[in-house]
């Protein structure tokens, strides 16, 4: 039997899960953070499924929620991060999946079957996760060893003038920022704000950018000495450049989690259902984790993956350091536009 390439093909190819030989209709715009996708995972989508994919690259969280506040019907699945999956819906930037055509949810682990951002999955489905912390590069520091703690990055070494990258979000500066002084990270005081924005006033004459794209290019080169960075570009730019440091700050470490999520003016909704159930299969997430280098949310996917992934304890956190992980926390509305404030004064 040959399924007609229309919309009913494609909701049964949902109801049954099926992922291989099979062929559906349409089309698929993705858009994703750079490099944190393998082209040759997108082609066997598009082998299995019949679907024409596209792939589109943003760099912050930020960015991503101008261009669907601008209209995101260009886009059918995006990945925000955990703390933006409640300032979309909000918003009405998201749709509400059609959970009958993702069987796959069932696939995820149980600590990720109930995420206090989106409890239901109503809107998000887990894609990969990980930290942020900094690296630094051994042989360039001053005595080779950096304190573990936020110090050496807000307050870095005279000497280190001009060698120091920031990522560019105000999410990445923030939580850490407010960890290392010990304020609430949802804090709704003006005043504990206020600390937190002098910290990285202070702090910004010392960098030489901030940049959340390149991460990986610019520590493997040694471009330059620190730079804040997710733990999976860690990994990548430590596979060549030896001497170089992952750092789990002892005042606390954020935890992310990004996500599949269909915009509100998507065109493709059946096609994006089809992707993100067939991204929840554990071969296809484990070869998104092993080119990434982040870990996922699916059962069985370890199986699948690099065993690489599982010896550095930059992806696999020791135990002695499993109290410094800081997860998800919902800040209410007052909190978020203190941040957007101290960003606004920051970035002019």
């Amino acid at each position: 039997m040959t399924l007609r390439r229309t919309p009913l093909a494609l909701s049964l190819l949902l109801s049954l899960g099926l992922s291989a030989t099979a062929h559906a209709a349409g089309t698929l715009h993705f858009a994703n953070w750079s490099d944190y996708y393998p082209p040759e995972l997108l082609k066997k989508f598009e082998a299995d499924t019949g679907i024409k994919a596209s792939l589109d690259a943003y760099d912050s969280n930020e960015t991503l929620l101008a261009k669907l506040k601008a209209g995101g019907g260009s886009y059918d699945v995006v990945v925000p991060s955990d703390s933006f999956i409640e300032i979309m819906v909000a918003d009405g930037l998201l749709q509400k999946f059609d959970k009958s055509k993702l069987p796959n949810l069932k696939n995820l682990k149980a600590n990720f079957q109930d995420l206090r951002f989106d409890p239901d999955h109503d809107y998000s489905a887990p894609y990969l996760w990980g930290t942020t912390g900094y690296s630094y590069d051994s042989a360039k520091v001053p005595g080779g060893v950096l304190e573990e703690s936020w110090k050496p990055f807000f307050e870095p070494p005279a000497e280190l003038k001009g060698q120091v990258v920031a990522l560019n979000s105000i999410e990445d500066l923030y939580i850490p920022a407010a960890l290392y002084l010990g304020v609430d990270r949802c804090t709704e005081d003006p005043k504990e704000a206020k600390k937190i924005q002098d910290l990285l006033l202070k702090q910004k004459p010392m960098l030489a950018m901030y940049n959340s794209d390149g991460t990986i290019e610019r520590m493997a080169a040694g471009e330059v000495v620190m730079h804040q960075q997710w733990n999976g570009a860690f990994h990548r730019a430590h596979e060549q450049r030896d001497s170089l440091v992952y750092v789990y700050p002892k005042e606390g470490v954020h935890v992310f989690i990004d996500n599949f999520a269909i915009p509100k003016d998507a065109a493709n909704v059946e096609e994006a259902h089809v992707f993100i159930n067939w991204m929840l299969q554990p071969e296809n997430i484990a070869a998104a984790s092993n080119f990434a280098k982040y870990n996922n949310a699916v059962e069985g996917s370890e199986n699948f993956m690099d065993k690489a992934l599982f010896d550095d304890p930059a992806i696999n956190t020791p135990q002695d350091k499993l109290d410094r992980l800081r997860p998800f926390q919902l800040c209410s509305p007052k909190a978020l536009n203190l941040r957007t404030k101290v960003w606004t004064k920051l970035k002019k």
